[in-house]
């Protein structure tokens, strides 16, 4: 077993139980948890794209990020969400940041001394990580608060099995079936049967969480659930995988031995979340 390959197993072996534990155990070890992580992953996207601790748009980026959220992850009940009102409040917020953050950055790209061309293309690019990051993690929070009449730490334990299993069939799928690239341009060694590969585990996951904890939602739903959380994270996966091609880098950090950084690890759970809360908001309400 390579060092790199052992590495990835003790690390999994340690964060999975963790990782599962603080699902169930919810409030604020779970607040904590994902906004560490996405603390995290902000930071090694204001680092990779050039804006190191001692930019003060580093730190613009990381606080606009940090009140994105509080407010629309909910935390601590600051916002209270459970009313149109309340609704009403977290999107005002919501829209007050992103365009003050907007405004901000984009008079002092303006005011730049390299080629407008360049200007704009970084101004972009950091507007675009401040949504990402800042916008879908609150939305993996609000899916461990509970969704759908069931537990934070069941959705979760759901999303987080479908992602996992489905990650590994899909390796295997095009290791050993693979012959039709997926995007090419993007992740040349992601296929079109390693995508379905993915599908199939995905779904595998909720036929067993079917008959597990989700019974009450019917078969076709949790099918369907499934498998869009499967395709979602893995789409996910290849969106990163843009970014980090757009930049010419592997791994977005090494703070997590063997698997890169957060950005990395969680790339497939920030589209698959936000597919799961709008399932129940929409589909199961």
């Amino acid at each position: 077993m390579g060092r790199n390959l052992l590495a990835r197993v003790l690390v999994a072996a340690v964060a999975i139980p963790a990782i599962l534990w603080i699902a169930y155990r919810g409030g604020f070890w779970l607040v904590g948890l994902i906004g560490l992580l996405a603390l995290i992953a902000i930071s090694e996207f204001l680092i990779n794209e050039g804006f190191g601790p001692r930019s003060g748009l580093f730190w613009l980026g990381f606080t606009a990020t940090a009140v994105l959220i509080i407010v629309n992850g909910n935390v601590g009940r600051l916002v209270p969400t459970t009313t149109e009102a309340g609704m009403w409040s977290a999107t005002t917020l919501t829209v007050v940041v992103v365009m003050s953050f907007f405004t901000v950055t984009a008079i002092t790209f303006a005011i730049g001394k390299v080629p407008p061309a360049e200007l704009f293309q970084r101004h972009s690019r950091l507007l675009w990580g401040i949504i990402y990051v800042g916008l879908l993690y609150p939305i993996v929070l609000r899916v461990g608060q509970g969704v759908g009449g069931h537990s934070g730490g069941d959705a979760l334990l759901f999303l987080f099995g479908v992602l996992w299993v489905g990650d590994t069939a899909a390796m295997a799928a095009g290791t050993w079936l693979g012959k039709h690239r997926l995007a090419p341009e993007v992740s040349p060694r992601k296929t079109v049967e390693g995508l379905i590969g993915g599908l199939l585990g995905g779904v595998a996951v909720g036929l067993f969480m079917y008959f597990w904890k989700f019974h009450s939602l019917g078969l076709t739903r949790v099918l369907l659930l499934a498998l869009g959380c499967s395709f979602f994270g893995q789409m996910g996966d290849l969106v990163e995988s843009m970014w980090k091609r757009s930049l010419g880098i592997k791994d977005s950090s090494r703070i997590i031995p063997g698997h890169g950084g957060v950005l990395d690890r969680f790339d497939s759970l920030l589209f698959a979340a936000p597919f799961m809360y709008a399932f129940f908001y929409f589909v199961h309400s």
